[in-house]
C-alpha cells in the first residue's frame, strides 16, 4: 500500500478529502469526521482569505486549531475559482501575468492574489499540503487561450516554488518540518500543451502534482483520455491529485488511470440535497461499468415504512442505529438532524470506497 507522509501526517493511498472549504463542513463537526477515520480534508486559501479573513485565522492559531481538526489540511490556491468566477464573469475580476485580481462579492474593494500571496497564505494558515496558484481553464477553451493558461500556469509555479523556498529558509523549517508543495498541470484537451506543462514543472521541482481544469466534457463525462495521458506524464514515484473529481465511479476510473488522491463537495451535497450512497458489492474486483454503486433518494414515498437502513453493511453511525424510514421522516420534517445523519453516511460511504481501491495496492 502506498503512504504519502508529510510532518506527523501518513496518508494511505488513494485518499479522498472531503471539500471543507470556509474550515468546516455543512452539518458535521470535524471531531465527526475523526471519528469516521477520514484522514485528511481540503481548505481553499481563496476562500479563507475572505472569510473568515487571514488576521481571524492567525489569531485562532491557523486552521487546525481553528477548526478543531487533527488531521492533515490541504489548501487549493484560488486557481479553480478565478476560472469559475472570472472567467465565466469577468465583472468578478481580471487575471493578468502578475496573478488574479477579484472583487469579493458584495464589496467594491479589490483584493490581488499572487503566486507568492497564495504561498504565503497557505502557509500562514498552517497547512500540510500547499497548491501553487494555477490558470484553469475548461477543456473546449480555444487553442490559444490553453496556451495563455499554461504559460501562465509554469510562470506562477516557479514564482510560487521560490517563494517556498524563502519562507522555509526564513522559518528555519527542515525536512520534518515543511509542508509539501504540489503543483498543476494545465493544458486542457491539447495533449501538447499538456506535455509541455507538466516538463516544466517537473524541472522546478515538486512534491506532487495535481490534474488541472474542468474534468468533464461538454456533456458531463468524464475526459478519461487526457486523465490518463496527463498521468503517463507524470512519473509514478509522485503523487497526483485529481482535483475537483468525487463521484465514486468517477474516482473509480481515475483511480485505475493512476490517480491517488481525490477531493470535492459533491458527497456532501448531494447528502444535504437528498441523494444517499450505497456501495452494493464488499469484494473486489469492483465493476468498470458502475453497477456496484448506486443512489438512495430520501424524499421518496417508498421509504416511509422502510425499515432497513440505507446501505446494508455500511458501519457509519446512521446505517447502524436509524432506518431509512426514519431518515426519510428527519427529512420531510425539515430536521437538521437529517443533514448531519445524511452527511455522515455519504462520507463514510467515500471512506469505504478508499479502504476497498487500498486493497488494490
Amino acid at each position: 500500500m502506498k503512504t504519502l507522509r508529510v510532518r506527523n501526517h501518513e496518508l494511505q493511498l488513494p485518499v479522498f478529502l472531503p471539500d471543507a472549504t470556509y474550515g468546516y463542513l455543512r452539518a458535521v463537526s470535524m471531531a465527526d469526521l475523526a471519528r469516521l477515520g477520514l484522514p485528511a480534508t481540503m481548505m481553499n486559501a481563496f476562500h479563507l482569505m475572505q472569510k473568515p479573513g487571514s488576521t481571524v485565522i492567525d489569531a485562532l492559531g491557523g486552521v487546525h486549531a481553528m477548526s478543531g481538526w487533527r488531521g492533515l489540511v490541504m489548501t487549493d490556491s484560488g486557481g479553480f475559482q478565478a476560472y469559475s468566477l472570472i472567467r465565466q464573469n469577468p465583472r468578478f475580476g481580471s487575471l493578468s501575468e502578475n496573478g488574479i485580481i477579484f472583487r469579493p462579492e458584495g464589496s467594491q474593494r479589490k483584493l490581488q492574489l499572487t503566486p507568492e500571496k497564495s504561498i504565503q497564505l497557505q502557509m500562514g494558515y498552517g497547512a500540510d499540503i500547499l497548491v501553487c496558484l494555477d490558470d484553469c481553464t475548461h477543456e473546449s477553451a480555444p487553442y490559444s487561450e490553453q496556451e495563455l493558461s499554461v504559460e501562465r500556469t509554469i510562470a506562477w509555479a516557479g514564482r510560487a516554488r521560490q517563494a517556498y523556498e524563502r519562507l522555509l529558509q526564513s522559518r528555519k523549517w527542515g525536512e520534518a518540518d515543511r509542508p509539501l508543495l504540489f503543483a498543476v498541470v494545465q493544458g486542457g484537451s491539447e495533449k501538447d500543451l499538456r506535455k509541455a506543462c507538466a516538463e516544466a514543472l517537473l524541472e522546478f521541482g515538486f512534491d506532487g502534482f495535481g490534474f488541472g481544469g474542468w474534468p468533464l466534457d461538454s456533456e458531463g463525462q468524464l475526459l478519461t483520455e487526457i486523465l490518463e495521458y496527463t498521468r503517463s506524464l507524470i512519473p509514478r514515484e509522485f503523487p497526483i491529485h485529481a482535483l475537483g473529481i468525487g463521484h465514486p465511479v468517477s474516482i473509480m476510473t481515475a483511480f485505475r488511470l493512476g490517480y491517488e488522491m481525490f477531493d470535492s463537495a459533491m458527497p456532501t451535497r448531494d447528502a444535504r440535497h437528498g441523494r444517499l450512497y450505497a456501495i452494493n458489492a464488499e469484494t473486489l474486483p469492483l465493476s468498470t461499468d458502475g453497477s456496484w454503486f448506486s443512489y438512495k433518494y430520501i424524499n421518496n414515498e417508498t421509504n416511509t415504512r422502510a425499515a432497513a437502513p440505507i446501505s446494508p453493511g455500511c458501519t457509519c453511525p446512521t446505517c447502524t442505529e436509524l432506518s431509512l424510514g426514519y431518515l426519510y421522516h428527519l427529512y420531510r420534517m425539515n430536521d437538521a438532524g437529517y443533514l448531519r445523519l445524511a452527511t455522515l453516511h455519504n462520507l463514510a460511504i467515500m471512506r469505504r470506497l478508499m479502504e476497498l481501491l487500498q486493497q488494490y495496492g
